[in-house]
């Protein structure tokens, strides 16, 4: 009889990611009336600017950036993964075309097709995830591993995620101040940057009618109970953490969950939150962007990502700087 299977090690690697090209500050966008809180209520969670689209800048156009950002890095891909929160966002056709024709093609125009295209990856697959919410880019990441798990002849997997708010919309969820962006990374059975150690999800999909302030007191007890059974998937405790790389959102969140998880509140980074707001799913790569830029994290270091999605999806994965 054969023993358990000994997978083969997988990384993560090549942060890029890009911003709607109009930065405004907190108090340009109270003033417009784009947000619910005011700007006092917005500076104090930590807040100081937000990225918003111009009117001809899709979000394809946001996730092309981001995997240009890595140059010929996004070659040789086996499979695009690209993950949506907004399912608007999982089409790049014209709906006034739909509109006119009443032909459902125009409702069927996938960016990871256009992107797949677009990058002459003839032979890889494409993949779409538009159910996850903000966890959305760590889904993609999980999935990513399956495939490489699963797949033999597959080595790399382009992971993308992309979104933008329809004209219009408030820039503000669940009192976080939100920009339009995408982020990129590559997960890679060839030696990279982090060793992905393991990845966990938990779903409680009748919070999906929750307001904002549901959200928010379910926030804590679900993302302890994430990060707990995370760790214990890989037998490891929260002192054995060196980092917490969570998505951009309230300062104080991550003061209470560094207690209730004992982790100290100087180990949580997120050095993008102040002038990148949320970024929807791209919060974590945003994240270990600026992070490699500042060589913080050094080899042998363990890095936790967290993320919350719409009051109903938690995402989290284990990581280690190879």
């Amino acid at each position: 009889m054969s023993g358990p299977r000994t997978l083969e090690p997988v990384y993560v690697d090549d942060f890029c990611f890009s911003l709607g090209h109009r930065k405004l500050s907190v108090e340009d966008t109270v003033a417009a009336g784009h947000t619910r809180t005011d700007a006092a209520g917005l500076l104090d969670a930590g807040f100081r600017y937000h990225h918003v689209c111009d009117d001809e800048q899709s979000s394809y156009d946001l996730a092309a950036a981001a995997v240009a950002g890595m140059g010929d890095r996004s070659s040789g891909a086996d499979a695009i993964v690209y993950a949506t929160c907004l399912p608007l966002n999982g089409n790049v056709g014209d709906v006034a075309r739909f509109d006119r024709s009443k032909d459902v093609k125009h409702l069927m125009d996938y960016p990871a097709s256009r992107l797949q295209a677009d990058l002459g990856l003839d032979d890889a697959i494409v993949l779409g995830l538009n159910q996850q919410a903000c966890t959305s880019m760590l889904g993609s990441i999980r999935v990513a591993r399956g495939l490489l798990a699963t797949e033999p002849d597959m080595r790399r997997v382009l992971c993308v995620t992309a979104d933008r708010f329809p004209p219009g919309a408030l820039y503000e969820q669940a009192y976080n101040l939100i920009s339009d962006g995408a982020a990129a990374c590559t997960v890679t059975k060839d030696v990279g940057a982090y060793k992905l150690l393991a990845a966990h999800q938990v779903t409680n999909g009748a919070m999906v009618t929750a307001d904002d302030d549901e959200t928010v007191g379910a926030y804590f007890s679900y993302t302890h109970r994430l990060v707990t059974e995370l760790l214990a998937k890989v037998g490891r405790t929260a002192g054995e953490v060196d980092w917490v790389v969570p998505q951009n959102t309230n300062a104080k969140a991550w003061q209470i969950l560094a207690r209730l998880l004992a982790i100290p509140a100087d180990r949580v980074l997120c050095p993008s939150m102040p002038d990148v707001a949320h970024v929807i799913s791209g919060d974590n790569v945003v994240n270990l962007a600026y992070l490699t830029a500042s060589n913080v994290v050094q080899p042998g270091q363990v890095v936790l990502l967290v993320m919350a999605g719409y009051g109903m999806n938690w995402q989290g994965v284990l990581l280690e700087k190879a």
